[in-house]
This record gives structure tokens, C-alpha cells and sequence, in this order.
């Protein structure tokens, strides 16, 4: 969800538990079916990044995934483990740009409405972390929430362009962009875009 800056944080914290049921009310293959014919051999290390209460995480492990969830909001990692206690999921406390606490390389590295918190300049240090994680032809899964940004905490929006432009940068080629337009839980404002990237364009 990136860095504690602006009330992001407490936000999603004060509203863990109700953001369970929300985000739980739409699945990973409904939110993520624009790109479910490029994931990664089953077998093969994700990492979830803001993976808030673990819905895309837990999805990914049912599909045989050794699954990474990194989350800094300590009650959205409490209410992902109580809503899914007996998951194979490694939970870590870490945030965007830095990612301190992780290490690779995984084959798949997912950012599911997480891109839209950080600022222009920990875009760029976050997609080169990012791509330090990666496997060679490793791939980058950013989905992005366009429209007018909320009032209630730190957002941007950002174009799928920029987020292309910025992984080129560090050798992470285009693979599949995503028009997904609508918003899935029916906020008529929002809409998104999914950009896939794969590390040397293999």
C-alpha cells in the first residue's frame, strides 16, 4: 500500500475488517482474468504485493503457487489470516518502493490496485526494485485504478503509459495491456487498466 505517508495507512487499517468482505466479494479470476493464460508454471514463487486481506494471495496458493503476501498494515494481515487461517501463504510486513524484507527471485510479482498510492518518484524506485526480484523472463502484473482519485486518502492516477515507460527502463518489456473498464464492486467513477511487464521481454 506504499510508505505510512498522508494517512494511507490508517486508513486501510481502520477499515480491515470491512475491506475483507468487500475485496472478498469479487474473486481473483473475476478481478484478474485478462491475464490468467500468462501465469507462471503452478509450481513456480509469487509474490503479492499490498496484498491487503489476501484474497489474490490465497487464489494463488489454491492454484499451487509457493506464495510471498507482503503487506505493511499489520489489521489487513490480521483479517486475511483469520478469513483464510489454514492457507499455505507467508506473510510479510514490508511496503513499497524499498521492499526491504524480501528477497527473490520470484516468477510472478502481482500489484493489484497498490501502483495508484505512490508518488511520481517512488514509481521509479519501485519499479526497480521490483524488477531486482524477477526471475529472467520473470513477469510483472500492475493493475491500475484510473479516474478521479478518492478524497479520503493519498492516490494517483496513473496512465498504464508511464508505468510502461518506467519498466522499459529497467528491461521489463511489454507483454499484454488490459483494458478492463468497469469497475468490478460498481464505483462508476473508477475503471482500470492491467499492464503486464516480463523482465528481459523474453
Amino acid at each position: 500500500m506504499g510508505r505510512p505517508t498522508a494517512g494511507v495507512q490508517p486508513y486501510y487499517a481502520q477499515r480491515a475488517e470491512l475491506l475483507g468482505q468487500r475485496y472478498g466479494s469479487v474473486t481473483f479470476e473475476e478481478v484478474h482474468g485478462g491475464v490468467l493464460d500468462l501465469l507462471p508454471p503452478t509450481s513456480g514463487k509469487v509474490l503479492d504485493v499490498g496484498a491487503g486481506t489476501g484474497r489474490d494471495a490465497v487464489a494463488l496458493a489454491r492454484r499451487g503457487y509457493q506464495v510471498v503476501a507482503a503487506e505493511p498494515v499489520r489489521e489487513l494481515r490480521e483479517v486475511a489470516q483469520s478469513l483464510h487461517p489454514r492457507e499455505d501463504v507467508r506473510w510479510v510486513e514490508d511496503s513499497l518502493p524499498a521492499l526491504s524484507h524480501l528477497q527473490g527471485p520470484f516468477e510472478l510479482v502481482l500489484l493489484s490496485a497498490v501502483w495508484m498510492h505512490l508518488a511520481s518518484a517512488e514509481r521509479g524506485q519501485a519499479m526497480e526494485r521490483l524488477s531486482t526480484l524477477l526471475t529472467p523472463a520473470g513477469l510483472l502484473v500492475i493493475s491500475l485504478r484510473r479516474g478521479l482519485p478518492p478524497t479520503d486518502r493519498v492516490m494517483f492516477d496513473v496512465p498504464a503509459e508511464e508505468v510502461v515507460r518506467d519498466g522499459a527502463r529497467r528491461a521489463l518489456q511489454l507483454v499484454r495491456l488490459v483494458e478492463e473498464g468497469a469497475d468490478q464492486l460498481g464505483r462508476a467513477e473508477v475503471w482500470w487498466q492491467t499492464v503486464v511487464l516480463r523482465k528481459g521481454g523474453e
